[in-house]
Formats: structure tokens, sequence, C-alpha cells
């Protein structure tokens, strides 16, 4: 439901300030300071009175608790009790269309090669009868409820699917507008040299709607960096769409094509709507290296994508340091890939955070951000923030600071997209038995 106006009261900002937060339209319309004095040009400013503070609904009420249960709405006015309040979270890269979530179980088969896993892919697949569209759904519902509000999702576009998989994500995006913010970028998982009839594919896709043109290995798959990059710039350039490009290689491999990809980003205008994912070459090379690289990036506008992964992954803090953006996505939940994941960008946080070995609040921090802010810009969103004029898509965690929930995460979640209450999860839900109540004190 989407309110005229709804006010949050007593939430706490990343930077440990308690506000008032009032909500029309899908917008915010106001952040105000809460409590202590001033609290008519507070009321000025938010145009709600004392009076209606004192009647909001305590988020640990029991009337509350009907409210996430679905037996009541929510009220106009409802008190945060200092909850932490963050931008709904934004998942930088996902693979929606890949995953086996919403149907049975899918053994893991080992790939040491790309090439092997999307042979691996191709016969897995093939074998599932739950469609595209119903297992793309069940992990955006998932990514939803942990408090994502936009995710940017690659789809596979090849000779075998054609357009089939795009076709469903279209759909699913148009059903999600309500509740999910989705890109989607055409990416050529078999290759565009190494598969005659991709090429035109992917011009197909951005006409039928995608948002982002995508590459693989330009070098290490295609077996030609300079064409491969050649033929996803000039796409981008005709439609007007940025480029997410895969790249998985180590070494002075990826080093050269690094330096191709940012000249292409500064020659056909893209700065700023240029990714490279994963860049595992940037944590396989000397760290003076990596740096300067994250030098050409920032200049050209070009970011970079990471989830953390258990081998070689970019130097966050020196890339960041040096002027590149770098963020985060949750890239394969659960499919021919990875077995892991759960759809919640806070765990990749977490995982990015422990890979990287962050340990000040200052570190952790900075984890958060490759979820939010460093990621809402790496990708394009317009607006983004708990600020005024943006749109009302928030994260409410039981949190006493950004620190402690990338730590340790939040046992509550409340999450609003465009001014709409779309999620909750609470210790309530979360029952404990009488042996552990015995064992253990619950939180009162």
């Amino acid at each position: 439901m989407v309110y005229d106006a709804l006010t949050l009261f007593d939430a706490r900002l990343a930077n440990g300030a308690l506000a008032d937060l009032t909500v029309a339209d899908g917008t915010i319309v106001s952040v105000v300071s809460a409590g202590g004095d001033g609290a008519s040009a507070r009321e000025a400013a938010s145009g709600v009175s004392g009076a209606a503070r004192a009647r909001a609904m305590s988020i640990d009420s029991p009337a509350f608790d009907d409210v996430v249960r679905g037996r009541a709405d929510l009220p106009a006015h409802l008190d945060l009790q200092g909850r932490l309040v963050l931008p709904a979270l934004v998942n930088g890269h996902a693979h929606l269309d890949k995953t086996f979530m919403g149907a049975p179980w899918q053994p893991h088969r080992v790939g040491t090669t790309v090439p092997a896993r999307v042979g691996a892919e191709r016969d897995i697949r093939s074998t599932i009868s739950e469609s595209v569209g119903d297992r793309s759904a069940a992990l955006a519902r998932a990514m939803v409820e942990s408090g994502t509000g936009t995710v940017r999702t690659h789809v596979d576009i090849d000779t075998e699917l054609g357009l089939s998989s795009l076709e469903s994500l279209l759909e699913l995006r148009d059903a999600l507008r309500g509740v999910l913010r989705m890109q989607i970028v055409a990416f050529p998982q078999s290759g565009i040299l190494a598969s005659p009839g991709v090429e035109r594919l992917l011009e197909e896709a951005l006409i039928a709607g995608a948002d982002v043109i995508g590459g693989l290995d330009p070098a290490g798959f295609d077996r030609d960096a300079a064409r491969h990059l050649d033929i996803v710039f000039e796409l981008a350039g005709a439609y007007g769409v940025g480029v997410d490009i895969h790249l998985h290689e180590l070494g002075g491999s990826a080093v050269e094509q690094y330096h191709l990809i940012a000249e292409r980003t500064r020659r056909v205008g893209l700065a700023g709507r240029v990714v490279v994912s994963h860049a595992y070459g940037l944590g396989s090379i000397e760290l003076d290296l990596a740096r300067r690289i994250g030098h050409e990036f920032g200049e050209a506008g070009v970011a970079v994508m990471t989830n953390g992964p258990a081998g070689p992954m970019p130097p966050v803090l020196a890339m960041r340091a040096a002027g590149a953006t770098v963020f985060s996505g949750s890239d394969n939940i659960r499919d021919a890939w990875w077995p892991y994941g759960d759809g919640d960008m806070l765990g990749i946080a977490r995982q990015v955070a422990y890979q990287s070995n962050f340990r000040t609040d200052e570190e952790l921090e900075i984890a958060l951000d490759l979820v939010t802010h460093a990621a809402a810009s790496a990708i394009g969103l317009d607006r983004y923030g708990v600020v005024a004029g943006a749109p009302a898509d928030l994260l409410v965690l039981d949190a006493p600071s950004p620190a402690a929930a990338v730590a340790g995460g939040s046992g509550d979640r409340i999450v609003l997209h465009g001014g709409a209450f779309v999620a909750a999860q609470t210790r309530e839900t979360h029952l404990a038995a009488p042996a552990l109540r015995g064992a253990v004190p619950v939180r009162p």
C-alpha cells in the first residue's frame, strides 16, 4: 500500500543522527532532525505535528506485528524507535535467469574453465522443467525480502536460447515494477565471435528492451579482444546504452584488456556508463599497477564490480583511493556456476569485507557503500539515498550502525519500495522453542 503521507519517526541515519522522514507519492519529502530542541521548526519542515508523533504506532508493538502478518494496514505514522534506516540495497550484478531457486536442488558440476562451465550449464538447463520466469521470480522475491530495491541482472543471449530468456525477464520486470527496479544486460554467455549469429541477437535484445550491452572475456573466450570490444562498444554507441563486461582473466592479458576498455570508453563517450565485472586480474598483479589502472578507470569513467570471490579480487581500498568506482553484486546464486547464495546484499557486503580483511568501522562502512551508494552510482541511478527528493526505497534494520549491519546483520528488516511497505522480517516471526528460550535469554 502507498500512503498519501507516511511519517517514520526516530529513524537512525547512517551518520548516527535521529531523524523524522516524511514520504509522499513514493518520494522522500523531508528528512528533519528528531527530538531535542527546535520542534516547531521541524514540524513546519515536515508538516507533522507533535500530536501525530504521540499517536504513532510503535514498531515494537503488537499492532505492528499485525501489520507484518497482513492482518492490519500500516498506519500513516510509525515510530521506528531508533532503528537504522538505509536506502534500499542495490544488487549491481546478478543472473536471475540462471538460478535454480524455485526448482529442485541441483548438485554442482565441477568445471575448471569458463567454456566447460558454459557447457555444463547447457546440459543442466535442458533437464529443468521449471521456467526461467518462475525461477527468476523466486530469486527476485528473495532479493526484495532481504532489502534489495534495484537489481542489474544479466540475461543469456545465445543461438540456442535466442531472446527467450530476455523475454521472460522483460515480463518479470513489468510484473515487479511496484516492488523492484530492474536493469537488464544482454549477456553473450557463449561469446560473440565464437558464436556466429550472437552479434545480431545482441542488437535485437537492445531493440526489444535490454538496458545494457554485455561482453565476456574478449581475449580468453573470443580470442580477439579488439574485435569483441569493438562490437560491444559500437552497439552501445548506436543504441545509447551502457556496457558491462565480464572479465575473469588474470595477469598481463587482463591488463591489456583494461586499457582497451578504458580507451573505448573515452572514444565512444561512455564515461560513467561502463563496468568491468569481476576484474579478477586486478588482484593478480602488483598493487602499484592495480592503482595505476584504478586511476585510469577513474579518469575514463569505468567502474569495477566485485562479489568477493575466494580467489583473486580487486583491491577495493586501493582502487577507490585511486579514483575508481568499486561496487558489488551477488553474481550467480544457486545455479550451474555457484551453489551458494540467498539474495541478501548485506551478506555480499560482509563477504567482500571478509575477503578484503576489513576490520574497522570505517572499512565496514565502505563494504556497505559497495551495495548502496557506489552501486547506485555505477549503474546510473539518478536519485538515491535517504534524502529529500529520492524515491522512498528504504531498508529499516535493527542495527545500531552501518558497520554493525554489515558485521552481523539484523534480526528485523522492513522494506519499503516507492513508499510502499513490501516486506518484513522480525524477531517475532523467527520463533524459538521452549528448550532454546530456557537455555538462552531472549532479547525483550
